[in-house]
């Protein structure tokens, strides 16, 4: 469980712990596993550390070179991994090191498409952090050529394997609660900005090689604070905001307790972009075709920032303190109260006295996908699930640049079928010389 206060780095790092201790097992495929996966990562700290540092935990992985466009965050890992081949432009990594497996794309969100497909292309396995993409289009195609190529994929969203997730889409889908109606999920998180870009170009610091950093993005000066280490996700042409960054965590156990597909329609009612960031106080309104854990129609409400599910939402989990982020879903029987990375809650409590919950145990998401990459298993969060799901969390980031307009969705075609100007969002160019095949 997670302590008041907790923030996200501290409980991951507590749920990684925790997953690393329920032991787990893989089936084997016909193929033999091979002994070293030859590993490389597309950033060096922050998540990026995080994630290689998790999946060279496996003593059958050898990193064997990473790419970062800031060479301040490579010195410590050149003392970690002697040897290690570094690289500041991600596509000279990929053309250069002939002997890969597998890599993991832990970049900003802007470059996980590009950098994730042009792996794939070489036949790599890939460890893609989330959100997998930042448009619906690139999502699509990820998805389409992990399918192709047949490749190990998995992303990086570690809650996923996680006991207390699997124990949301076991409870849901053993009909603790009946059919699902409305869930309405939320993060407190605050990745928008309502202030309009500074008008200064300040110095690239030394070791940063900007071009680089802006990779299929448009040119820009340089301002400090603004974009590089961490601001990126504020920004329209570079992150996804509160619910792109959090939504893929948050909604994962709702798009897989309830086998979602993609939604027929999505209405922003909250904060819109400005010309530069990402709106706050997000609020949107998904409509989903039922599945065999909902009712006919499923409603699905997002909040972030400061908004929260109304009065009579909250006074279904009575008088305990809603979390900071969460859902709550509303069934024909019941409520399941999901506190993120805590205990599901069944309610009302009397109700379900005789009810004997489900208790799945956790496994490593790393080390799943190390090992599914050794012919061992299967990941959990592959792109065939993950991409879908992306699509969907996309398209609301996309509703919030039209408030109060309902947008009407025909998934097949990728396509907003009653307001055309949506339709320019589902899909982005790439700067001239960046390009990707495929994207």
């Amino acid at each position: 469980m997670t302590t008041p206060g907790m923030n996200r780095r501290e409980a991951l790092k507590r749920l990684a712990a925790a997953s690393i201790a329920v032991p787990f097992a893989f089936r084997a495929h016909a193929a033999a596993p091979s002994e070293t996966l030859y590993h490389a990562s597309f950033g060096a700290a922050g998540m990026a550390g995080a994630d290689l540092g998790s999946i060279t935990a496996s003593p059958h992985v050898k990193l064997v070179a990473v790419a970062d466009v800031d060479l301040r965050n490579t010195a410590d890992l050149v003392k970690r991994f002697p040897g290690i081949h570094v690289y500041q432009d991600w596509r000279e990594l990929l053309d250069k090191e002939k002997k890969l497996d597998s890599v993991n794309v832990s970049t900003p969100d802007f470059m996980h498409a590009p950098i994730t497909m042009r792996a794939m292309q070489r036949g790599l396995h890939v460890y893609t952090q989330k959100p997998l993409t930042q448009t619906v289009y690139e999502a699509r195609q990820l998805t389409k050529a992990a399918k192709e190529k047949g490749l190990v994929t998995q992303m990086g969203i570690q809650i996923h394997s996680h006991p207390v997730h699997k124990a949301v889409v076991a409870t849901i889908q053993d009909g603790a609660i009946g059919k699902v109606k409305e869930v309405h999920s939320w993060s407190g998180k605050h990745w928008g900005d309502k202030a309009p870009r500074p008008d200064r170009t300040d110095p690239i610091p030394q070791g940063l090689n900007w071009d680089a950093w802006l990779g299929v993005a448009a040119e820009r000066p340089f301002i400090a604070g603004y974009y590089h280490p961490g601001e990126w996700r504020k920004r329209l042409d570079f992150g996804t905001g509160t619910f792109g960054d959090m939504g893929c965590h948050i909604l994962d156990p709702v798009f897989g307790s309830l086998a979602l597909t993609a939604p027929t329609s999505v209405r922003s009612v909250g904060g819109a972009p400005n010309a530069d960031s990402w709106g706050l106080d997000s609020q949107v309104r998904y409509i989903f075709p039922s599945t065999a854990y909902t009712a006919e129609t499923l409603t699905l409400h997002w909040y972030d920032g400061d908004k929260r599910p109304p009065t009579e939402v909250k006074a279904l989990i009575g008088e305990r303190p809603l979390s900071d982020q969460g859902s709550i879903y509303i069934g024909e029987k019941g409520v399941l109260y999901s506190p993120y990375i805590d205990a599901p809650v069944l309610l009302p409590a009397d109700k379900f006295t005789d009810y004997k919950r489900p208790t799945p145990g956790g496994d490593d998401h790393y080390l799943q996908f190390v090992e599914a990459c050794r012919g061992n298993g299967k990941t959990s969060a592959p792109f065939s699930y993950a991409g879908p799901m992306t699509e969907s969390i996309l398209l609301g980031t996309l509703a919030t640049r039209f408030p109060m307009t309902t947008l009407d969705w025909n998934a097949a075609d990728m396509k907003v079928t009653n307001v055309a100007e949506a339709n320019a969002f589902v899909r982005k160019r790439y700067r001239a010389g960046w390009e990707v095949e495929g994207l």
